[in-house]
Order: C-alpha cells, then structure tokens, then sequence
C-alpha cells in the first residue's frame, strides 16, 4: 500500500463514505411499512449498517492503493 492510506485527509474522506453507507443502510433496513419507533428491529438496523460500513472502509482502502492520491475514490480524476 502507498503512502496515502495515512494521510488525515484518506482518512477523513472514508470516514464520511462509511458514515454515508451506514446511514444508508439503516434508512433502508427501517423501510417505510414501520409504524413505531418501538417497532423498529434496531439490533437489525445496526448489524446491517456496520456491515456496510465495514464494507465502504474496505473499498476505500482498496481504492486508496489506485485511483487518485487525494482521496478514497477508485477515480483518477482531481477535485
């Protein structure tokens, strides 16, 4: 791996890329039919929303050893 995986700003850019699928994940795990919050299977929700955000750090960390430099993204264009 090179030596982008330890800059603060790979870092910063996964960290809001795992936030992002993790919310994802849970808006639709809870899906629209709940009527309740008590309704809600939250050990579900949060089981589901870790696997994806283990699943987005992963493809960073993947994306971080090709694409561009500057971020956790598999593109090679710059911002």
């Amino acid at each position: 791996m090179q030596r982008r995986l330890l800059t603060g700003a790979f870092w910063a850019d996964s960290a809001e890329r795992m936030i992002r699928a993790g919310a994802s994940a849970a808006l639709a795990t809870i899906g629209t039919g709940t009527i309740g919050i008590v309704d809600i299977a939250w050990p579900a929700v949060g089981s589901i929303s870790a696997g994806a955000a283990a699943v987005s750090l992963l493809l960073s960390i993947v994306a971080g050893t090709t694409g561009d430099p500057a971020t956790a993204g598999f593109t090679t264009d710059t911002r």
